[in-house]
């Protein structure tokens, strides 16, 4: 009169078979694209921000840009006249030997050179000094372009 019996494991149920779960063998990679995406949009927006970290109020002058590649390391005197090797504090005397220690003794390594305005000619002239003196051929002074001239 009516349809299949139902078996005591349930095997069978109105002519069709039950099918147990099965996990999925592939990986969703969606929202890990998401993910990436969204950590790549951040990076991106605060990669530019990371640049410089001690704060100089570098003097304006009109000359050509430097066009040379690579990243050249940079020492800083900010306006109280504490000097830094890129964003850490370091000592006038101890300045020569980290360097070196940096650079691994390569003496023809670019070192640039920021000092507030508000500083001393020669303050800076003094640390520029001992640089030559060590032996580092490659120093220059970063200054800003006027305002006017940032075309």
């Amino acid at each position: 009169m009516s349809g299949p019996i139902l078996s005591r494991r349930g095997e069978r149920h109105g002519g069709f078979r039950r099918r147990r779960y099965q996990p999925m063998s592939e990986i969703n990679v969606t929202p890990f694209v998401d993910v990436m995406l969204v950590l790549l949009i951040v990076f991106m927006v605060t990669a530019p921000l990371l640049t410089v970290g001690v704060p100089v109020d570098l003097p304006q002058v009109s000359a050509r840009p430097v066009t040379d590649s690579g990243e050249p390391l940079e020492v800083s005197i900010n306006a109280d006249g504490r000097v830094y090797i890129q964003e850490t504090p370091v000592d006038l005397d101890a300045l020569v030997p980290r360097l070196t220690a940096i650079t691994e003794s390569d003496f023809s390594a670019r070192i640039h050179v920021r000092g507030d305005q508000s500083v001393s000619y020669g303050d800076i002239m003094q640390v520029m000094g001992r640089l030559n003196q060590a032996g580092f051929g490659r120093v220059a002074l970063i200054v800003e372009r006027p305002r006017d001239q940032d075309g």
